[in-house]
């Protein structure tokens, strides 16, 4: 495939002088690109993250230690443990007596705990009841004891309290069929066909190998073996039509035929995130989001970015941003002829967009983007700016732990879309991991297929080099937030950003939570719309019109504070609608752009394809 070269791009140069000599010489790089770590110290660490599913060991220990240590000087500590321990035994008698006064099938005088685990009408009833009454005080327990232990570093608390949570979740009673009174009512019920559905889904997820760990390894990793998506990018999902207008070693431009006779001046283009393919935003039809922009007179363009192998192991942040972003705006206002553009990013996509954007309001931007059209609005969709509550999935992230993922990725030159997906997995493991293994394996039930869910299963890759950056940078680092970050050579600031900017949290966000996606407000003096929308960060996006029970929240221009406002004081004063933040927002578009709309125009055929073009379709 031909590579495009422009010498206008000061990391192509670099690249060229280089290539050869990585080629030639036994180094590994850190993820800043400087530092040289040996080959065999690359190498065991890298079988160590094989053993330990990328976790590093080192990093487990530390915060175990700074925890023990800590609790072992905290006689305080140890008295309220004491105390709670006693409390709960105080319960035990109450709970017997209802055995003896009680037939077997009637409720005992405890409710149903009020957790989604045991909310079946059976978990009421003895012997159960007793159960997920212990299992529950087991986990308030251990919740007093990793919280709140004076010394004890913020991190090293929050990983001691995931680990000590994965590992009660492992003995819940709702896990074993025997002890569930759901499983047990199912397979009393049906005769025991839900079992036998059940092992013939497990037969067919580990393509006949019966292997216990195995499979929950595959659970973990969220890995099902399928022989084809369930939802084909070009037939099922990725309809809308159009052309792919531009090619590059890293990215497809692909423009969307207008389905209007008049469309606005200003195109729209868009900046997925890597980590997934584009078509999250072009599902089916009816809730495809380009469809609907291109419905209401946009001129849409959205990058497809490529699914990087080994051979794209030093693909770094300054790759992305030079052969993808710039290089896409750079076509767009080839193709439209337009002088300006409505830019949009989501989740990591977003992430880029905004440093693009800072870097463009800087003084150095004519050194390397003179050719590029201006960014007349900018629109973040569940994108993080300041990355110092990056909610759970910071867990995974400090120094040892990103040493171990770059040794995981230095053989492979990537890390796989399943290694990335374990550990989202692991962050919600109660609801993705085993009440899926209940289902599927106990009560012999699948969820229905849907595009959503086959798009998750397309899996992507990330080049080790970017992927390290990004997590030390931004993640660890929080350069961005702080002014450190470079393009360029050049530090660039967020502050210098005063374009019109349209901001998207979702409620229920575990990847980009929202209050650290407001924090874009204490960050940039632009004007802000700032919305919040119902349900989770993907399908909090995938919001189409007429989706039943889809709310959003945000606070009228003439009702906002003159001064900053904290998130929780923003969402008190919101005002919540029902229906499609997307309604919301093309207004908003149509509001920042030309009162005159221009003649719609055919696309022009470059010899490229069709949309979805060619690098969706990598595996």
């Amino acid at each position: 495939m031909k590579t495009d070269y422009n010498p206008a791009l000061p990391h192509q140069q670099a690249e060229t002088k280089s290539v050869e000599k990585e080629k030639n010489e036994e180094l590994c790089y850190l993820s800043d690109g400087k530092a040289e770590v040996h080959p065999l110290d690359m190498l065991l660490q890298n079988n160590i993250a094989k053993l330990t599913g990328g976790l590093s060991p080192a990093s487990m220990a530390l915060a175990w230690m700074d925890w023990g240590m800590h609790i072992a000087m905290s006689p305080g500590k140890q008295i309220e443990l004491a105390n709670l321990l006693q409390k709960q035994m105080g319960s035990w008698p109450q709970l017997m007596s209802s055995l003896k006064n009680s037939p077997v099938e009637e409720k005992s005088v405890s409710s149903a705990p009020a957790d989604s685990r045991f909310s079946y009408a059976g978990w009421a009833n003895w012997p159960f009841n007793a159960m997920s009454q212990s299992f529950l005080q087991g986990q308030e327990l251990l919740q007093v004891a990793t919280t709140g232990v004076r010394g004890v570093s913020a991190h090293h608390e929050n990983v001691v309290n995931f680990m000590s949570r994965q590992m009660l979740d492992v003995v819940s009673p709702s896990n074993f069929p025997m002890l569930n009174p759901e499983v047990i009512a199912s397979t009393q019920e049906t005769g025991g066909k839900n079992l036998m559905t059940g092992a013939a889904h497990w037969m067919q997820d580990r393509s006949l190998e019966f292997n216990i760990p195995d499979v929950l390894a595959d659970v973990v990793a969220g890995e099902r073996k399928t022989e084809q998506l369930s939802y084909q990018p070009g037939r099922d999902v990725a309809m809308t039509e159009g052309k792919v207008v531009f090619r590059n070693h890293l990215i497809e431009l692909i423009q969307y035929a207008p389905q209007t006779a008049r469309v606005y001046a200003e195109p729209v283009m868009i900046v997925p995130s890597w980590i997934m393919k584009y078509y999250i935003l072009d599902l089916s039809p009816h809730n495809s989001l380009v469809r609907f922009l291109v419905s209401q007179g946009h001129t849409v363009f959205m990058i497809s970015w490529k699914n990087p192998g080994k051979e794209d192991r030093h693909l770094g942040m300054q790759d992305y941003l030079d052969s993808g972003l710039f290089a896409a705006l750079e076509e767009v206002g080839k193709s439209s002829q337009h002088k300006t553009v409505h830019a949009v990013g989501y989740c990591l996509g977003g992430t880029l967009l905004a440093i693009a954007a800072a870097a463009l309001a800087s003084e150095h931007a004519k050194e390397y983007t003179h050719h590029l059209p201006t960014v007349q609005t900018v629109t973040l969709l569940a994108s993080q700016t300041d990355f110092t509550e990056p909610g759970e999935l910071g867990l995974f992230i400090d120094e040892s732990q990103i040493a171990m993922l770059d040794a995981q990725m230095w053989e492979q030159g990537y890390l796989t879309g399943e290694q990335m997906t374990g550990s989202f997995q692991l962050l919600n493991s109660r609801d993705l991991i085993w009440s899926k293994i209940m289902r599927e394996y106990q009560l012999g039930t699948r969820n229905s297929p849907n595009d959503l869910m086959s798009w998750n299963a397309d899996t992507t890759r990330m080049p080790y080099r970017m992927h390290s950056e990004y997590l030390k940078h931004l993640f660890l680092h929080n350069d961005l937030a702080e002014g450190r970050y470079e393009v360029h050579g050049h530090a660039v600031a967020l502050n210098n950003i005063h374009t019109p900017m349209y901001v998207i949290g979702t409620a229920r966000d575990h990847v980009s939570p929202w209050r650290s996606v407001y924090k874009i407000h204490v960050l940039t003096d632009a004007p802000i719309d700032f919305v919040l929308a119902s349900g989770g960060h993907n399908a909090g996006i995938v919001s189409e019109p007429g989706h039943a029970h889809r709310t959003y929240q945000h606070l009228p221009a003439d009702q906002r504070a003159a001064s900053f406002q904290q998130a929780d004081d923003w969402l008190a004063a919101a005002t919540t609608e029902t229906g499609s933040w997307w309604t919301h927002w093309q207004a908003w578009l149509a509001s920042h752009s030309s009162n005159t709309r221009i003649k719609a125009r055919v696309v022009t055929d470059k010899g490229l394809g069709v949309a979805p073009g060619s690098y969706v379709f990598a595996k």
